[in-house]
């Protein structure tokens, strides 16, 4: 069981990058209060939560019943991420760009902690080695990534405010970047599955 549990948790640990999404997170949280942005952490972790555990017992049924693959997801994944993006960039004066009862949901508790990565991996993962250590490793990493979130004051502290600014336009292109990829990787899906029939 531990060690099914250690094979699962590295590659859910991968898909959800807590540490790549922690300038993002830092970029979006920019000047809000600390009791606000725990909220949001909070909001963010049971989202996430919600989402990749309601998915490993509903996600194949759903995509099935819907006619949905998993190509189309990380696409209107991406396109998502992408509108945040770009709107962050086209508007850098303002300084709330998301409304905080918005941010801890989406984008940063799907698909930002749990997209179409994890849940992809999730799918695969379980089949390997079983539900309840993909359940386990799903729970951990949710929490680690909060865990990280909730330390972003050490960050800000160090880079200043011109730091975060900076950061804040690095983080953002970056997540145009990741929303392009993850449309990519959808699309190479999509064409593998027409391939294969």
């Amino acid at each position: 069981m531990i060690q099914n549990f250690m094979l699962a948790f590295i590659p859910i640990f991968v898909a959800v990058d807590a540490i790549g999404v922690l300038p993002i997170f830092v970029s979006f949280t920019h000047g809000v209060r600390k009791k606000e942005r725990s909220k949001i952490i909070r909001e963010s972790i049971i989202t996430a939560l919600c989402l990749a555990i309601g998915f490993v017992f509903l996600g194949k049924a759903v995509f099935s019943f819907l006619k949905i693959t998993v190509g189309d997801f990380m696409i209107a994944g991406g396109l998502i991420l992408l509108c945040i993006a770009i709107l962050d960039i086209l508007n850098p004066g303002k300084k709330r760009r998301i409304p905080g009862k918005e941010l801890g949901s989406v984008p940063l508790g799907t698909p930002l902690i749990v997209g179409p990565a994890v849940l992809t991996t999730s799918l695969i993962i379980i089949a390997e080695y079983g539900t309840i250590p993909t359940l386990m490793s799903i729970l951990v990493n949710v929490l680690l990534a909060g865990l990280i979130f909730s330390y972003s004051d050490i960050l800000i502290k160090f880079l200043g405010d011109a730091g975060s600014k900076a950061l804040s336009k690095i983080a953002h292109l970056l997540l145009a970047a990741i929303a392009i990829m993850m449309m990519r990787k959808g699309m190479l899906q999509i064409l593998m599955e027409l391939g294969a029939r």
